[in-house]
């Protein structure tokens, strides 16, 4: 398909991706809510709560740095797919937090941790997916971000692999302690930007 320029196309795609991004929000709000309705219902944990807080402020962050595709002049359809694609691998991550039921498991921790390989192969995917993303934004875009953006990758995808192939609580929570961390570095370096 030919690259298509027309300033309504970046709205139209944007009301896809906020439809997918706004479904994780709600499934992760919802179960949430769930918890503080049922306070004595077993099975929280505190590595599952950070878990579905990082994942809460990932969606946000995307959604907020994906309005610099407004500046994108030539839209095709494999860049709609593409960031379409990633909004459902975020909301993947977050139906993976919030499962309907967990009547067979001890409780949330028990089933994040026996669904491990699927989380973080979505959120290795992510870091990956992020790095097309910048690209496709381009130079203007690229040139806002330091040595930081580029380590995190590489960084990112190694973390993944250890959380994946370790059971130890103690192994996540330095991950998700690690990935907020470098989530609020982020707001706190762009928090008076504009795009």
């Amino acid at each position: 398909m030919e690259p298509v320029a027309h300033p309504e196309i970046f709205p139209h795609i944007r009301i896809v991706m906020g439809t997918v991004v706004g479904l994780g929000i709600t499934r992760l709000l919802m179960t949430f809510a769930g918890m503080v309705q049922h306070p004595d219902r077993p099975g929280r944990s505190y590595l599952h709560l950070l878990w579905m807080g990082s994942i809460l402020l990932e969606l946000i962050l995307f959604w907020w740095w994906e309005f610099s595709l407004f500046q994108l002049a030539n839209w095709t359809f494999g860049i709609a797919f593409f960031i379409i694609t990633y909004a459902v691998t975020l909301f993947m991550m977050a139906a993976l937090l919030c499962p309907d039921n967990i009547s067979e498991y001890k409780g949330y921790e028990d089933f994040f941790l026996r669904r491990r390989p699927w989380f973080f192969g979505l959120l290795a995917t992510t870091f990956v997916l992020d790095t097309v993303d910048t690209i496709i934004k381009g130079g203007t875009h690229l040139a806002r971000f330091d040595l930081s953006y580029f380590i995190q990758v590489p960084v990112g995808l190694v973390l993944c692999v250890i959380a994946w192939r370790s059971s130890d609580r103690r192994v996540h929570l330095f991950v998700v302690g690690l990935h907020i961390v470098y989530q609020f570095y982020l707001i706190a370096r762009f928090f008076n930007t504009t795009h």
